[in-house]
């Protein structure tokens, strides 16, 4: 089959919203809407970028909101969906400009450039809710302040936010370029409080994806929630019908951590101490004990204060995290590199808190791992169709 090209897409009039991904309601199954190759459908009940096979590339972008006027907020919001759907499309994030006098519409970086299963996915922080915009009362109970956890060394600005953009993709190009155009299309209203780039995915979500491997060599994820797994993502990664507020039903949360891996620390340990502190067979990703990376994992079997003994609960998180690097340490001249953590679940409070509380205290992969960023994000339902825009039920 051939390629689809955003230069043969531009133009298109809309996105089809048949066909949608419906994984959050039960059908757990990312559907082509036949628009495109390499496109993933934007419009839909739940967003996509959540249980949507992991892309190879992450942009993701935390914004505060530089407005007090919710009017302005909302045309953003508005807007912004509506590129987002364009560029998910394959398509330019706005119209040609009818002239050359004034900036173009679309910062033009990604023409020629495939979709590339491009998805922009958005979340809102706490600090959101606050007396600016008349939030308060709207904001959920599972969208908590995170408490400081043994061992964090959290820095504000690589921390917390308004708004959230996740952009994956196969391609960083277009990742990128998704990024930038909602960031210039923002402009004025929003401004970027700080951003993250990742490759390489650090989890499968789909059960036809191999699981991968993280910086420190070892197979991540292994018993990741996947698409095809809708019991599980009904019982922990999406908002219930009996679950408060109403406008967060068919939403989730978000959230994210910037874990830097002491790679240099790392590299000296021996493979038995590596194994030992994972909990893993690092060839075969198998648990220690067993054959196959998918054998059963048997706590027993696993040194007490390993990570993958300590991680293993029954308030499961769908993970969707990526390595990243950002070159070196000013003062050290040592790698600054890791996992930028991702994990989607129905209620952060009884999921990733006092499963990070668990690591934090206990974890031997702690002597190895800094937590330098932070931050959680109420990530509400999809727009269901062209005209409606993420997040109009709360604004």
């Amino acid at each position: 089959m051939n390629r689809v090209t955003r230069r043969r897409l531009i133009g298109l009039a809309g996105v089809s919203a048949a066909g949608l991904a419906a994984g959050g309601v039960g059908l757990g199954k990312a559907l082509e809407d036949g628009a495109a190759e390499d496109t993933v459908p934007f419009y839909g009940p739940v967003q996509s970028g959540i249980t949507t096979p992991a892309q190879d590339r992450l942009h993701f972008a935390s914004f505060d909101v530089a407005t007090t006027s919710r009017r302005e907020l909302r045309d953003v919001m508005r807007a912004w969906t509506e590129a987002s759907a364009r560029m998910c499309a394959g398509r330019t994030a706005g119209p040609a400009n009818a002239t050359g006098a004034l900036p173009p519409d679309d910062t033009g970086e990604a023409l020629g450039l495939t979709p590339a299963r491009l998805t922009v996915t958005f979340g809102f922080g706490p600090t959101l809710f606050d007396d600016r915009f008349g939030l308060a009362s709207k904001r959920p109970a599972a969208l908590i302040d995170l408490p400081p956890f043994a061992g964090d060394s959290l820095q504000a600005e690589r921390s917390g936010g308004d708004i959230a953009v996740q952009a994956c993709a196969d391609d960083p190009q277009v990742a990128f370029h998704a990024v930038r155009n909602l960031a210039r299309i923002g402009r004025g209203v929003v401004y970027m409080r700080w951003s993250q780039l990742g490759f390489g995915r650090t989890s499968s979500t789909s059960r036809a994806q191999d699981t991968p491997r993280n910086l420190m060599g070892f197979k991540d994820g292994t018993n990741n929630i996947k698409l095809e797994d809708d019991d599980a993502l009904r019982r922990f990664v999406w908002v219930g019908d009996g679950d408060d507020p109403a406008w967060m039903r068919n939403g989730s949360y978000l959230v994210s951590r910037r874990i830097r891996m002491l790679i240099e620390v790392w590299d000296r340990a021996t493979l038995d101490d590596q194994e030992q502190t994972i909990g893993r067979h690092k060839t075969t990703g198998a648990p220690l004990g067993a054959a196959r990376e998918f054998d059963a994992v048997h706590a027993d079997a696993l040194p007490v204060d390993s990570h993958v003994r300590l991680a293993k609960t029954d308030a499961r998180i769908l993970r969707r995290g990526y390595s990243f690097t950002d070159g070196v340490d000013d003062r050290l001249g040592q790698l600054d590199a890791g996992l930028f953590f991702l994990a989607f679940q129905r209620d952060p409070r009884t999921q990733f808190v006092p499963l990070q509380r668990r690591l934090a205290q206990n974890d031997a992969l702690n002597e190895y791992i800094s937590h330098t960023g932070s931050a959680i994000f109420a990530v509400p339902p999809g727009a269901p169709a062209p005209g409606r825009f993420v997040g109009d039920g709360l604004l």
